[in-house]
């Protein structure tokens, strides 16, 4: 937490003497904007997309060369001063902002969220101080290696994990709307509607038959695709996959299908579109998706989550291929006993589609993606 008293002191303990790594501070995304703090890159390909805006020095009050601890505490202070201006700091520099997501740890679970959590339920301002700690032979510390530098200076220890079960346990990130029925082609449903509340969007909840009782529930949470769900383009699996999760429930009895608003795994109906066209021209999905200025996958799992805990979902047996869903919910507290493969036979339309999933966002796809294979 960003501590105004001995902030110089513990910069300068907590990097050299045990953190030893990168000094960070989150601050919201409005903060950032009303700084002038871009992001480093149009396109973040790092591996948790850790979201770094330029870096910065405070180019007054005394600082010179930005690398102090002196220095440093006094660039930390500036960006959480409402004085500060953009003039007022200079990039590149020694302090590396992060732009946390506005919903904090209930829609990116990361240590940049967690930061600005902490700090806002404490009652100080949302930012706070990141440093990796490393242990004396330069490799990362771990839980236990963490719990003897909290024990050594009286610390308290938590993690993501627990600052999100707290705030679940406090906070609702949606709103159920109205449960009606729902006789499909592939059986009955009790259909329900949730209203997101940081942004409005609209979610559904398709459920058959008691999902209460101590047994894993079979559940696919499935992003919203109008060209393939409504009007069964071939270029993707997503309508085949809908159709075929609600068969598999209708077959069991019982389970639920969340339907999440998050069209183009999360960019949106026009730039999936877009993306379309760059696909026309030799990129493949993740490219089209980082050359309009996005991630390969912008979703989070937060709301969905929100959405199986409200229907009293913890224990799922998950429909699908996608690992990084897995883990996704996971990080919200609901427990996957199983995994459960969601088999779609490969078109002459979607091979690279689907190759590009298996061989660039690891899921787990077992069958030969070859053009013999769509035969």
């Amino acid at each position: 937490l960003i501590q105004r008293i001995r902030l110089e002191e513990n910069v300068g303990i907590g990097e050299h003497e045990h953190g030893r790594g990168l000094v960070c501070v989150p601050l919201m995304p409005e903060r950032c904007e009303e700084l002038g703090l871009d992001l480093m890159v149009g396109r973040n390909t790092a591996l948790h997309a850790t979201p770094f805006t330029v870096s910065v020095d405070l180019l007054t009050n005394g600082v010179t060369t930005g690398i102090s601890a002196s220095d440093r505490s006094k660039t930390i202070l500036a960006l959480i001063d409402p004085a500060t201006k953009p003039e007022d700091l200079g990039k590149p520099g020694h302090i590396f902002p992060l732009k946390a997501r506005k919903e904090g740890v209930l829609r990116r679970a990361g240590h940049t969220e967690a930061g600005v959590d902490l700090a806002r339920l404490a009652g100080f301002e949302p930012a706070g101080v990141l440093v990796e700690i490393l242990k004396e032979d330069g490799e990362m510390a771990r839980l236990p290696d963490l719990e003897k530098v909290a024990e050594r200076w009286g610390l308290k220890l938590i993690s993501v994990q627990d600052l999100i079960k707290y705030r679940l346990a406090q906070e609702s990130l949606i709103q159920r709307e109205i449960t009606v029925k729902m006789p499909t082609a592939h059986g009955d449903f009790d259909l329900y509607a949730y209203t997101q509340r940081s942004n409005g969007a609209q979610h559904l909840a398709l459920v058959k038959g008691d999902i209460s009782g101590p047994e894993p529930v079979l559940v696919r949470v499935h992003s919203s695709c109008v060209t393939g769900d409504i009007f069964g383009s071939c270029r993707c699996d997503c309508g085949p996959q809908l159709h075929q999760a609600m068969e598999q429930i209708d077959r069991e009895g019982r389970g639920a299908i969340i339907y999440m608003n998050q069209e183009g795994r999360g960019i949106g109906l026009l730039n999936k579109l877009k993306a379309y066209k760059l696909q026309e021209a030799g990129r493949d999905t993740v490219q089209a998706n980082e050359d309009l200025g996005f991630r390969g996958d912008e979703r989070d799992y937060g709301v969905g989550a929100a959405i199986l805990r409200d229907l009293g979902l913890r224990q799922l047996r998950l429909l699908t291929n996608n690992p990084r869903k897995r883990t996704g919910l996971s990080a919200y507290g609901i427990e996957i006993v199983d995994t459960v493969p969601i088999e779609i036979a490969p078109n002459q339309h979607n091979q690279t589609y689907l190759a590009t999933k298996r061989d660039k966002m690891g899921h787990d796809i077992l069958q030969d993606i070859r053009p013999e294979a769509a035969a």
